[in-house]
C-alpha cells in the first residue's frame, strides 16, 4: 500500500556538530595551521567566529569569508580531513547506519558547510551524494582555498530554507541540528519540526526554540516510534548520583549518553522517597540508607551502584524483590584503607597523637616512655577479607608477626598464622584491627569482654564499621588503660555531609585517632571506584550483565550480535522458564542462546532471540506469574 503525502517522512540533518562531533572548518584549521607560528590564536578566532555564526550572532557569510581567511587551507589538507571526520561521527548517528541506509531516499543533509569534505563522510553511512546540499569551496591554480561560491543558496543567511524550499518535499519534513539556522527553517514553514540535537554541544539560544530536544539520534527515532539501533535512548535513562560521587563517574555514565544528576550530600529517607521517583540507576557512598521504603517509591530503579566497599547502607532483600541490581566496589579502595591502618597503628604505638597534641599547645613532650617500634610486634586481624589479607602482606613486610581471625575459611598469606578463635587471637596480639562488613548480625559484635580479654596495652583500630564496636566499652577501654590508643575512622552515627557537626563519645580521649571516614578516601582510590562502578553499572544497562552484583545471581553474557536480548526477572519458583519457553514458542520466537541463573530470592534469565517476531512477545512475558521485572536489548 502507497504511502499518503502526509505519512511521507523526510530527515533534514544538518552536519557539523550534529553529523559530526565537531565543526569541520575548526578540524581543518588544526590541519592547515599545524605549523603556523599563529596556530592557537588562529585557531581561537575560528572557533569564536563559528560560536558566533551559530548563535545567530553574526551574518553568515560573513562567518565563511572571516574563517576561510583565517584557514590559509590547502585542496591538500581536505583528505587528512575527511580521514578525521570519519572518526568524528556522532556516536548515535554512527551506530544508526541502518536507518540512514533504509531511509536514503528521504534523509538529506544541509549544511552550510563545504560538499568537499561532507559528502565523502556521510556517503559512508548510506546517504545519497546527490541529497547533500552544502557550500562549494573556490581555489586558486595552486589549490589554495580561497573563497567559496557565492552563487550557492547556502552561502547567505536563510540558505537553509531557500534550499529546503526548492527540494519541494511533500509530506512531513524533520528538521534536525545544533544551530539557529536550523530553526530558522522551522521558522520559516519549510520544516514540520525541529529538534535541537545536543548530543555535542548546547545552545540554549537554539534549545528554546525547539519542538523537541534530541540529546542523541536514538531520541529523535524513539520519540517518532521509528525504529533505530537502540530499544531505549539512554538519555531518557536517568542517573542520580549522591555524595560527592568523583567526577570521572559522572563524565564515564554522561559520555555513553545517559542522563546524570549529582548531588553533593546523601539525603534523608523522606528526601530520597520524593527524589528516586524517575531514576533508574542511584549511586551512593556509605552514608546514604536505601531502605525498604525508598525502594517503594522507586518506581523506576534499575539498579544502584555503591560507590565503596560495604553495601550493608542498602536493604539488599528488599532490593533484590523490587528486581533491582546492586554492584558496590569491592577492591577499589583497599589499598587506600590498609595505609591508613598502617600508618594509625606507628602512630599509636608511638603516641603521636598526643604529642602532637601537647606540641599545638607549646607543650615540649620529649620521651621514648611508652613509645615503641611496630617491628616485632604481634598484630591481630579480625576479618581476612580483602582488606584484611593485604594488611597482613603489608604489615609482615613490616617485620611485623600476623595472626587473624575469620568465621569463614580463608587461605593465611604469607608468614600469617591462623587463629581458632576470637579469644586466642585478642589475648596475644599488640594491635587489634577490626575489618569485618556491616551486616546487621555484626552490630555491637566488639563489645566490653572483647576488650577484657585483650592484652593490656595493646592498640585497637576500627576501620571497618561503626556500629561493629560498642563506643561505651571502647571509650571505658581507652580511659582505664586497658588499651594504650585506638584508631577509628568509621561511626554509629556520622553526618549526612561536612556542615552537619560530628558528635561522639570518642571525642577528647587520649592517644585517640579519629578520622571522618576516610579509609577509602584517597584520589586514587575514588578515581579507581569512579571507574569500576559506572562499568559495572553500564555493562548491567547495555547488556544485562551481572557480574560481581551483590544480590543478583551472577551472569556474564556473550554479546549481543543481530538479535534481541529478552530479560526476565522472577520469583525463584518452579516452572517460570518452563512458562517462558512456553511463550517463546506460542509466538514462533527462534532461540539464539538461553542463560539461567538463579539464587535464594530470584531467578535471572536471558534469552536472546532472532529480531523478526511478535511485536506482543513482550506483553506476554511480562504477564507470567511472579515476574519482577522483564526488559528487552538491542
Amino acid at each position: 500500500m502507497n504511502q499518503t503525502t502526509s505519512e511521507v517522512q523526510h530527515f533534514v540533518i544538518d552536519f557539523d556538530s550534529t553529523f559530526t562531533k565537531v565543526e569541520a572548518l575548526d578540524i581543518l584549521g588544526e590541519i592547515s595551521l599545524a605549523h603556523h607560528p599563529e596556530r592557537e590564536e588562529r585557531l581561537q578566532l575560528i572557533k569564536d567566529v563559528t560560536d558566533r555564526g551559530m548563535a545567530g550572532e553574526m551574518s553568515l557569510r560573513e562567518s565563511l569569508e572571516s574563517r576561510i581567511n583565517i584557514l590559509d587551507a590547502h585542496k591538500s589538507h581536505i583528505e587528512e580531513l575527511v580521514k578525521r571526520l570519519s572518526q568524528l561521527v556522532s556516536k548515535s548517528i554512527s551506530r544508526n547506519k541502518t536507518f540512514f541506509e533504509v531511509n536514503a531516499a528521504n534523509t538529506f543533509i544541509v549544511s552550510n558547510g563545504f560538499k568537499e569534505f561532507i559528502v565523502p563522510v556521510v556517503t559512508q553511512l548510506g546517504i545519497r551524494p546527490e541529497h547533500v546540499f552544502a557550500n562549494d569551496f573556490v581555489f586558486d591554480d595552486d589549490g589554495n582555498i580561497i573563497d567559496f561560491n557565492r552563487d550557492n543558496v547556502l552561502s547567505s543567511n536563510g540558505g537553509k530554507v531557500k534550499q529546503i524550499e526548492q527540494l519541494s518535499l511533500e509530506g512531513n519534513v524533520h528538521m534536525i541540528g545544533d544551530g539557529y539556522t536550523d530553526y530558522e527553517v522551522r521558522k520559516a514553514g519549510a520544516a514540520n519540526t525541529f529538534y535541537a540535537y545536543t548530543e555535542n554541544i548546547e545552545r540554549n539560544s537554539v534549545k528554546a526554540h525547539a519542538d523537541h530536544i534530541a540529546p542523541s539520534f536514538d531520541e529523535f527515532l524513539f520519540h517518532n516510534n521509528m525504529s533505530g539501533a537502540l530499544s531505549y535512548p539512554k538519555n531518557r535513562i536517568k542517573m542520580l548520583l549522591l555524595e560527592s560521587v568523583h567526577p570521572k563517574a559522572l563524565a564515564k555514565l554522561k559520555e555513553d549518553g545517559f542522563s546524570v544528576e549529582s548531588y553533593p550530600a546523601g539525603l534523608d529517607e523522606d528526601e530520597l522517597c520524593e527524589k528516586i521517583k524517575g531514576i533508574r540507576v542511584l549511586g551512593i557512598r556509605s552514608k546514604t540508607q536505601i531502605t525498604a521504603k525508598v525502594l517503594e517509591h522507586a518506581d523506576k530503579l534499575m539498579a544502584i551502584g555503591a560507590f565503596c566497599i560495604g553495601t550493608n547502607q542498602v536493604d539488599l532483600e528488599a532490593a533484590v524483590k523490587k528486581g533491582v541490581a546492586v554492584f558496590n566496589a569491592p577492591y577499589s579502595n583497599t589499598r587506600s584503607v590498609v595505609e591508613l591502618a598502617i600508618a594509625e597503628i606507628i602512630m599509636l604505638m608511638r603516641g603521636v597523637s598526643d604529642k602532637s597534641s601537647d606540641m599545638h599547645q607549646g607543650k615540649w613532650s620529649k620521651t621514648a616512655t611508652n613509645s615503641y617500634e611496630i617491628r616485632g610486634k604481634k598484630l591481630g586481624i579480625v576479618g581476612y577479607g580483602n582488606i584484611g589479607a593485604q594488611l597482613s602482606v603489608l604489615a609482615e613486610n613490616m617485620g611485623m608477626n600476623v595472626f587473624y581471625y575469620d568465621i569463614e575459611e580463608r587461605l593465611a598469606l604469607g608468614n600469617a598464622t591462623k587463629c581458632d578463635s576470637l579469644k586466642e587471637l585478642l589475648a596475644q596480639s599488640d594491635v587489634v584491627s577490626l575489618h569485618v562488613d556491616g551486616r546487621p548480625e555484626n552490630k555491637n559484635i566488639f563489645r566490653k569482654e572483647h576488650f577484657v580479654m585483650m592484652k593490656d596495652g595493646a592498640v585497637f583500630l576500627n576501620l571497618a564499621r561503626g556500629p561493629v564496636v560498642e563506643i561505651s566499652a571502647l571509650k571505658e577501654a581507652v580511659l582505664s588503660g586497658k588499651i594504650r590508643g585506638a584508631g577509628v575512622d568509621v561511626f554509629p552515627e556520622e553526618p549526612k555531609s561536612n556542615n552537619d557537626p560530628f558528635e561522639s563519645e570518642l571525642i577528647g580521649l587520649p592517644n585517640t585517632i579519629l578520622t571522618p571516614h576516610i579509609g577509602g578516601s584517597t584520589q586514587e582510590a575514588q578515581e579507581n571506584i569512579g571507574d569500576f562502578v559506572p562499568g559495572k553499572i553500564m555493562d548491567y544497562i547495555n547488556t544485562g550483565n551481572t557480574a560481581l552484583s551483590v544480590n543478583f545471581p551472577n551472569l556474564t553474557l556473550p554479546p549481543l550480535d543481530n538479535a534481541h536480548r529478552l530479560i526476565h526477572i522472577h520469583l525463584n519458583r518452579p516452572g517460570v522458564l518452563a512458562e517462558i519457553n512456553k511463550v517463546l514458542a506460542a509466538h514462533e520466537a527462534n532461540i539464539v542462546g538461553q542463560y539461567l541463573k538463579t539464587n535464594e530470592s530470584i531467578g535471572y534469565v536471558i534469552t536472546d532471540i532472532d529480531k523478526a517476531y511478535d511485536k506482543d512477545l513482550a506483553k506476554t512475558l511480562k504477564k507470567i506469574e511472579h515476574t519482577i521485572k522483564f526488559r528487552v536489548l538491542y
